[in-house]
Order: structure tokens, then C-alpha cells, then sequence
């Protein structure tokens, strides 16, 4: 699981507003599992936790809330939890965990351009030098699409979604463009595969033809829109104002046929047993061309394959031939 969850199903609720003017966070600061095991293994993080009780405090005073326990399991790079604020809107604290490679950086700008179509909304964004803050629209009953329904149908929800999302007007030069990120994990692809051990990675012929593909596509997309880059049935909740609403955005602008990637990835089991199926499945679901998105799964696939089984087995039956 990349990123947050941002309305996890378990955790504090708040249902009453603070007084005027008030501040309340909860006497006794929690640190949910996800972000606990990425502090165990990020230093920078650890040393984080030791700062981010005043964050908290610092942003509920800021927008003068009444924060709840944070929700559990939570985020891997993010503490979330239930807010209200004075006029007694139900809302949800995010804070994340500023890495230097910027991640993060547009997850505002996103919700901002997508303005509630499709994704939830924002209230309001903070940027600081450890971290940012978000005020985020929470979803009731906040269900992940993953607990609810099979595969299947998670596909039709996925695909609605990517559609809304990409049909909604956005500043281009707000936003990275997707080269920027293929180019960037090439490059860890290549160095990973350089020292991997001979039994962890794929043909070099495959991972040479691969990443090349990975480098080249974004260049030759045939049109342009506002990516998540990170859907799928984990970061999509169940809410009243829509059926189904997308967190944690990693907005870039670019190739389409990419943003149906995190979901294919995340079913394993079809995935294994037919990737050229679950192409044309998710393709038509989205009005794509196959071919491209098989390109970027075969792609994509072996980006992954340093470590996985079943990344290499889908780059194999994936490739060009």
C-alpha cells in the first residue's frame, strides 16, 4: 500500500463540535501501525514522531478543530484523523511526512483542480518545512472499495473514477510531468537490478527492452490529462455525497492508459493467471487503446520485477514480441 489512507474504517469519531474558538487533540497522541513500521524503518521518519504531536496541535489550532484518534491502520508516510471544525463539519486531519523526493507535493493541487469530482474535496492545505497538512471532506461510512467488492466490480468502480478524474480541467503547468517520474524510477529500477542477486532478477534482455519501453511512452502519449497515479480499491471510499471517492492522489500530468496500472497491479491472482485479459478488461472499461495499456503493464511489470515472482512472470508473457 502506497501513501495514506486517509479514512481508514477503524479510529476515533467525532460527531459534536468544539466550542468557538476552541481547541481540542486527544490527551494522549497515538501513532497508528502502518506509520509505526515505516518509522522501524526510515530514521528520518522516527525522528519525525518526535515532532509531530505540535504539528497536529499547531494545524487544530490553525483551523480551530477538535481532533479525534487517528484511524487505524492508517497511512504508511501519514498520520490521519477525524476533525470537526466550529461550525461542525466533519472533516479529516492529514498530516504527511515530507520526503525529499517530493512525492507528495501535488496531492493538494490535485483535489483542488478535481474540486470534489470524483475525489474527495479540500478544505484547506498547509505546506511546512517536515510536512504538510491537509483538511480533507471526510467520507461516511469511509468503507475501502477493497472490503465491499470482488475484483470485478471493483474494476467498473476504478474505471468510472479514472474518467471523471481525467475529464476535469487542470493548470498544466501546476504539475509534474509523468516523465519526470518514469524517468526517476528507471533509474532506481537500474540500480535495484544492478545488485540484485542473479535468482531475483529478470532476463536482462527483458529488463533492458522494458525499461526502455518505461522511459519512452509517457513521450508518445496521444493525449494528456491529470493523473492519480495511485487508484485503486484501498484508496476508494464509500461516502454520502457520492457512491465512491478517491484519496490520496499522487498527481501528475500525463498519458491516461498509465493511471489504470495501481489497480491491475493490486490483482495478484489475475494477474497470474491472465494479464492480456485483465488489459482488455480494463480497457474497455475505460475507452483505451489495449495495446498501449499492455505496453505499460509489460513496462511497468518489469520496473517491479527485482524481488517478485509474479512481476517477471507477467513481464515474460507481456512482452513485445
Amino acid at each position: 500500500m502506497n501513501g495514506s489512507l486517509a479514512h481508514a474504517t477503524s479510529g476515533g469519531t467525532l460527531t459534536r463540535p468544539p466550542p468557538p474558538g476552541s481547541v481540542r487533540v486527544m490527551a494522549v497522541f497515538e501513532v497508528p501501525e502502518y506509520l509505526g513500521q515505516t518509522a522501524g524503518r526510515e530514521p528520518a521518519v522516527q525522528e519525525w514522531l518526535g515532532v509531530l504531536p505540535q504539528i497536529v496541535a499547531d494545524l487544530a489550532s490553525r483551523w480551530s478543530l477538535s481532533v479525534g484518534k487517528p484511524f487505524r491502520p492508517g497511512g504508511q508516510c501519514s498520520w490521519t484523523a477525524p476533525a470537526v471544525d466550529g461550525s461542525g463539519a466533519a472533516l479529516v486531519l492529514k498530516v504527511g511526512f515530507r520526503f525529499a523526493g517530493a512525492e507528495e507535493r501535488d496531492e493538494a493541487p490535485g483535489l483542488s483542480a478535481w474540486d470534489g469530482n470524483g475525489a474527495v474535496r479540500l478544505h484547506a492545505a498547509c505546506s511546512l518545512e517536515s510536512a504538510y497538512g491537509l483538511l480533507l471532506e471526510q467520507c461516511m461510512p469511509g468503507t475501502a472499495l477493497r472490503q465491499v467488492l470482488p475484483e470485478p466490480e471493483q474494476d467498473v468502480v476504478v474505471a468510472g473514477l479514472l474518467c471523471r478524474l481525467w475529464a476535469q480541467p487542470y493548470p498544466a503547468q501546476a504539475f509534474r510531468p509523468l516523465t519526470q517520474m518514469c524517468n526517476a524510477w528507471a533509474e532506481e529500477f537500474e540500480a535495484e537490478y544492478a545488485v540484485a542477486p542473479a535468482g531475483q532478477r529478470i532476463d536482462s534482455g527483458l529488463a533492458s527492452a522494458g525499461i526502455a519501453v518505461f522511459r519512452e511512452l509517457p513521450g508518445t502519449a496521444p493525449s494528456q490529462a491529470l493523473l492519480c497515479t495511485d487508484l485503486h480499491a484501498g484508496n476508494i471510499l464509500a461516502a454520502q455525497r457520492s457512491p465512491w471517492l478517491a484519496i490520496d492522489p499522487k498527481p501528475y500530468v500525463g498519458d491516461p492508459a498509465y493511471d489504470v496500472l495501481q489497480h491491475m497491479l493490486n490483482c495478484d491472482g489475475r494477474l497470474a493467471a491472465d494479464p492480456v485479459r485483465l488489459v482488455r478488461r480494463m480497457a474497455g472499461l475505460t475507452g483505451l487503446d489495449p495495446g498501449r495499456v499492455r505496453l505499460w503493464l509489460f513496462a511497468r511489470s518489469v520496473q517491479e520485477s527485482t524481488g517478485s515472482p509474479l512481476m517477471r512472470q507477467v513481464a515474460r508473457e507481456l512482452a513485445p514480441a
